[in-house]
């Protein structure tokens, strides 16, 4: 490494305080990095699971028929003509399964095989989703992803009332709109021994948009018996401080001081405010203090496992981070995926400490 890099200082989380334009919301509104290249040929069904095989074809058909016209005939012109018929015929599909049969994969996969331009599809997690409304507003939502031929939302939660029937109504707007629809659910392993969230659970509370979804059922080795990965043991802040000198690219913050800069940042900007990030680097890694500043972490980690950014830190060790309560409460999922994917990124940056 050189003595330049070694010498640079490291960016820092905490001074950024990106702005993003709304058509730049909803442009980058494609799979994450970590699905750049997946298509179906890339997806290797598992020959004791014959709905592995069936799902691939059923999703290949499904993106061959979105080609063509929009499904309203009008595309933006539908704002100055007559509301079009609802389409006929489930415009939807909802992938059911367990965590670790690639779900992700397949949705990505759609995303992908879709004949349309990328600025005609769209591609998010349900959190992203409700970030976008929060940030552009309901209407404004609607009007910009009605001229689309697609839209897939993975990982569905509905661990939030409102949410759930906020996404539930944009939902139904897009579809009048002829917009086709596909969505996965939030599954992942847990201490918990909960059931995976299936079918039934997801079409009961989208009630109304029922009919437009066909739920695929893709079985396959459920994971959650293997429960979270234990955390790697943290390093010192000396360790944490001379890897952020040294790796290009890396950033450097006290976790408290991160915690209170995520609160001036709107969720939906959290991509923009890692931009550029090739490491994470925190000092100081304590308890999180209340269940907002929580949820604000738990989409940071979303954006950067998305993104595959190694995170390096001090103090206490991730599993730890959230307390009993928030572990026992209604986002609990949401706390264990945080969990998880912090902690594999963290598996990530020790080749970074060992250099």
């Amino acid at each position: 490494m050189s003595d330049a890099a070694s010498e640079a200082a490291p960016l820092s989380l905490c001074a950024r305080e990106p702005f993003v334009p709304a058509d730049r919301l909803v442009a980058e509104m494609v799979p994450p990095p970590r699905f750049d290249a997946v298509r179906f040929d890339t997806y290797v069904p598992d020959p004791a699971q014959p709905s592995q095989a069936e799902a691939v074809s059923v999703l290949s058909g499904f993106a061959g028929g979105l080609g063509g016209a929009h499904a309203s005939g009008a595309g933006r012109r539908r704002w100055f003509a007559r509301k079009p018929a609802a389409p006929a015929g489930p415009r939807g599909v909802y992938l059911d399964g367990g965590y670790g049969v690639g779900k992700t994969h397949l949705l990505a996969s759609l995303w992908h095989a879709t004949p349309a331009a990328p600025s005609l599809k769209a591609f998010g997690t349900f959190v992203e989703l409700t970030n976008l409304v929060g940030a552009l507003g309901f209407q404004e939502t609607v009007r910009t992803l009605s001229g689309h031929r697609l839209l897939c939302i993975d990982e569905f939660e509905l661990d939030d009332p409102g949410d759930t029937v906020l996404v539930s109504t944009l939902l139904g707007k897009l579809v009048e709109a002829g917009v086709a629809l596909a969505a996965t659910s939030n599954t992942l392993p847990g201490k918990l021994g909960e059931g995976r969230f299936a079918a039934a659970d997801f079409l009961r509370e989208i009630q109304g948009l029922s009919a437009h979804f066909r739920p695929l059922r893709i079985d396959g080795e459920d994971y959650r018996h293997r429960g979270l990965p234990e955390a790697p043991p943290p390093y010192s802040d000396e360790i944490v401080a001379k890897t952020a000198y040294a790796a290009d690219g890396a950033s450097l913050d006290a976790f408290p001081q991160l915690l209170e800069h995520l609160a001036k940042v709107h969720p939906s900007r959290y991509g923009a405010l890692t931009e550029g990030v090739r490491a994470v680097c925190l000092t100081d890694v304590t308890p999180v203090p209340d269940q907002s500043t929580a949820l604000r972490l738990v989409v940071l980690a979303d954006r950067l496992y998305d993104r595959e950014v190694p995170v390096l830190a001090s103090g206490l060790p991730f599993d730890r981070l959230f307390s009993d309560e928030m572990l026992n409460g209604g986002y609990r999922k949401k706390y264990f995926r945080a969990i998880s994917r912090l902690t594999a990124l963290a598996r990530d940056a020790k080749a970074l400490a060992d250099q």
